[in-house]
């Protein structure tokens, strides 16, 4: 071995053996499956740390089970079907989807999306995540259209998904309709603006808005029927300011009598609540907002403006007419869109959708169902199931994603969904053969829309079953009766609770009855300076992974990952890594002591009759250790199992069983040889348990050393293929364990006693005095009286039963110690 461990070039070797040797392949390992529904990351950028922080989590969890003796089914995908690769896409070439023709700009998506795979497959490979790469999708690849628009056909015919012409949450910057789950909650600063408008008698009715844009879209007022103020409005009408046409005036339980002037409008559509008047009062439907974020020809002096522009101009108006006579600065809470950040608005649209309404109450019990480790996880689950007032909206009005399988009749506004035999197909580009089977008509319209990504990204677990066994026929059937759902773990972050969490769990019920996973396993995020969440959109990472693998190993970077409490939030720390370059140091240091005195060690020599009490400790130690340590992965938290091991390798491997043995295998002919044998066996198997406890997060060091010390004694190539149930063996000396705890104690205080005298651990002692209240223990310390003396450099040892003091002290030359032990 080396002086020091070179790890660039020995983790590069290591990842060319294993891609090679397919070290990490279900096939390769066999035993129970454990099926891994890794999150696609989405191509819409650069990856940052953060992705480093979760998706190296997730391995450790899969590199621990796969040594637990699980067939690890550990696939990868990519999520480049949706708005944030088409939004990517523009900004990284400097072009606009709506100026270029709808083929020509699909084809420079997926021109973009394989460069980007490429590259985050690169970073993924550098930093040793045991992905099975032979088994990797991308959403928007042939088989995965397929699969997506089939979960879209069978759905449809159960009667779950719908398509109607419904009032629908759209972004204007976007240029699509969104999702509930896409929207965010954020506090703006406006205006409440008091505008006149007046009823059939030419009398001012003032009403409060915060958007006097949308007067062309108002079709009623409404005042609280417990409102004496405005009682006598009962079934009158109003004229609308600018525009001057009339609309009713209705009374409402809804409307806050002290909220503005008590009067409100209803416009097409300013919010939510505006959509259930307008459905309760059935009111017509006049649109201020066009698909391209500007206000209509229709709305007369505001045409051709964006909202925020289209505001500034009716106030100016109003002002100018007399007819705005307050404005009132406020702060209101108001949805935006995640991904633009930009305020949502309304529009009635012809959708599909998925219908979740009536199923909360189902959605709960599946998610009592399922382990969530953090166990408070749930929580987030189910506020966001019990909140929920929309259905899901499957439709985009976009252009790079999976089209519906779907055309409409113009005679009879049929739908004609495509045979699954027919799919992947796009109906813009593959016309209707035939009439339409309702009415005969000949005019047949294909659907322009594609689906919203989490519709596909929501059938992850029947992607992976699709390349865990791809000659099904019917994947969504045979992936829950041949046990391959629910999958063994889900990992994910906890913004995505409400979208692909939530999304996957409906889907599988609405499939299968069944959930989609037994464990979800969340992680945090990892913070910028500023106590950021980092991130492609915000652009606050300023330390990148490709930069930080130029300047430190990945075994050392996956040191800081598992530093991370499960589900928390936790800053990027560099001294962290650097903690993890000392382990690798250390590490390397402690095996190539192992490796000198076992080279010539015998593997398969039988275990030893007698190991002796130092080693009895050491394998007391470490089956204890091995017990806490899977307990805890057991419950996936990582970094307490990692502590764990930590303790045993820094304190009672390398402070104190290292020591102890080394004036045996230094000066063999001072002890017996079984006793020098029994210590030799120990160290390699001990050594060989301790490179196993460390394997899922330091792969890389963790199999280098394997290979130089064991492999060739040993059954399996890889450490990574060793089990634990081969060499964790439990061993319970707790007597042995016991007393050698007491000679620890013992050598302690004398190697302080030393290093408060400021000499040498190495210095000669005259003659050690040990003292102790009970004479069992003093008997029982005097069977260890050779390994005492070999460790402590002391010539004589002298024990007496009865208090006493620590002390060292110089007689010409020489040195006395004495101790005391209970």
């Amino acid at each position: 071995m080396e002086k020091q461990y070179l790890a660039q070039s020995s983790e590069k070797q290591m990842q060319e053996f294993w891609e090679s040797s397919r070290i990490h392949s279900a096939d390769q390992n066999p035993g129970p499956l454990f099926a891994v529904d890794t999150p696609p990351p989405t191509i819409s950028g650069n990856l940052h740390i953060g992705h480093i922080f979760s998706y190296t989590q997730t391995d450790i969890v899969a590199r621990y089970k796969r040594m637990d003796g699980f067939s690890v089914f550990y696939p990868f995908g990519f999520d480049d079907n949706g708005l944030a690769t088409e939004r990517f896409v523009e900004k990284k070439l400097e072009i606009s989807a709506h100026k270029l023709s709808r083929s020509e700009f699909i084809k420079r998506c997926l021109q973009v999306s394989h460069e980007a795979e490429a590259e985050f497959k690169k970073l993924w490979q550098a930093m040793g995540l045991s992905v099975d790469w032979n088994n990797c999708y991308s959403t928007i690849a042939p088989n995965v259209r397929k699969l997506s628009q089939e979960s879209f056909v069978e759905l449809y015919k159960k009667g779950f998904v719908y398509r109607k012409n419904e009032p629908a949450l759209y972004c204007a910057q976007c240029r699509t309709s969104v999702a509930q789950a896409e929207l965010e909650d954020v506090e703006k600063d406006s205006f409440l603006n008091d505008i006149v408008f007046t009823d059939s008698d030419g009398n001012k009715l003032v009403v409060a808005t915060t958007r006097p844009e949308l007067l062309y879209s108002v079709v009623a007022l409404l005042y609280n029927p417990d409102d004496v103020r405005y009682m006598h409005l009962r079934n009158k009408k109003a004229h609308v300011p600018i525009y001057g046409y009339e609309v009713p005036i209705f009374s409402d339980e809804q409307v806050i009598i002290e909220k503005g002037t008590g009067l409100v409008m209803v416009s097409t559509f300013g919010d939510k609540t505006d959509i259930e008047w307008f459905k309760k009062f059935k009111l017509p439907y006049r649109p201020s907002l066009g698909l391209d974020g500007k206000w209509t020809e229709q709305t007369g002096i505001v045409a051709g403006l964006n909202a925020h522009q289209a505001r500034e101009r009716i106030l100016k108006e109003l002002s100018e007419k007399g007819l705005l006579l307050r404005q009132a600065p406020i702060k209101h809470s108001v949805n935006v869109h995640e991904r633009c950040k930009k305020e949502i608005e309304y529009m009635m649209l012809a959708q599909w959708f998925l219908a979740i309404l009536d199923h909360k109450k189902k959605f709960l019990e599946l998610g009592e169902q399922i382990n969530w480790y953090p166990t408070h996880m749930k929580v987030r689950y189910q506020n966001w199931v019990e909140n929920l007032s929309w259905d899901w909206c499957l439709s985009r009005q976009r252009f790079y994603g999976i089209p519906f399988p779907v055309w409409h009749c113009k005679g009879c506004n049929a739908v004609i969904v495509a045979d699954k035999k027919q799919l992947p197909i796009d109906p813009q580009e593959t016309p209707y053969k035939g009439v339409c089977p309702a009415c005969g008509s000949r005019e047949i319209v294909p659907d322009t829309d594609v689906m919203d990504t989490w519709n596909t990204s929501s059938i992850t677990p029947y992607i992976c079953y699709d390349m865990y066994n791809p000659h099904t026929e019917s994947v969504f059937d045979d992936a829950a009766k041949k046990g391959f759902i629910p999958m063994g773990m889900r990992p994910q972050a906890h913004d995505i609770i409400r979208t692909w969490a939530f999304y996957t769990i409906v889907k599988a019920w609405m499939h299968n009855g069944i959930i989609p996973w037994s464990n979800i396993v969340i992680s945090g995020h990892v913070l910028s300076d500023a106590k950021e969440k980092i991130s492609k959109s915000r652009g606050n990472d300023m330390r990148t992974p490709q930069k930080l693998l130029e300047q430190y190993p990945a075994d050392a970077l996956r040191y800081w990952t598992a530093s991370g409490a499960l589900g928390t939030d936790v800053s990027f720390s560099e001294a962290q890594i650097k903690i993890g370059m000392r382990l690798i140091t250390k590490l390397w240091n402690a095996f190539r002591f192992i490796n000198e005195h076992v080279s010539l060690f015998d593997a398969k020599t039988v275990t030893p009759s007698d190991f002796g009490t130092v080693n009895e400790w050491l394998l007391h130690q470490i089956t204890q250790t091995f017990v806490k340590y899977q307990g805890y992965l057991e419950r996936y938290e990582f970094s307490l199992a990692l502590d764990s091991v930590e303790h045993f390798f820094w304190h009672d491997f390398c402070d104190n069983y290292l020591e102890l043995v080394k004036d045996q295998l230094f000066h063999p002919e001072n002890y017996k040889t079984d006793m020098v044998n029994a210590t030799r066996w120990t160290l390699y198997h001990a050594g060989l348990r301790l490179l196993q406890l460390y394997a899922p997060y330091l792969p890389h060091l963790t199999d280098v050393l394997y290979s130089a010390i064991y492999k060739d004694s040993e059954s399996s190539i890889s450490i990574h293929q060793t089990k634990f149930s081969t060499y964790q063996v439990s061993y319970d000396f707790a007597a042995g364990a016991q007393l050698m705890d007491k000679v620890i104690h013992i050598i302690t205080q004398v190697r302080k006693l030393k290093t408060e005298k400021q000499i040498s651990l190495k210095t000669p002692v005259k003659e050690l005095l040990i003292t102790g209240s009970s004479a069992v223990v003093l008997n029982d310390i005097g069977t260890q009286e050779s390994l005492i003396k070999g460790v402590t450099q002391a010539h004589a040892l002298t024990m007496r039963s009865g208090t006493g003091v620590q002390s060292i002290q110089q007689k010409g030359d020489e040195w006395y110690v004495a101790v005391h032990v209970e």
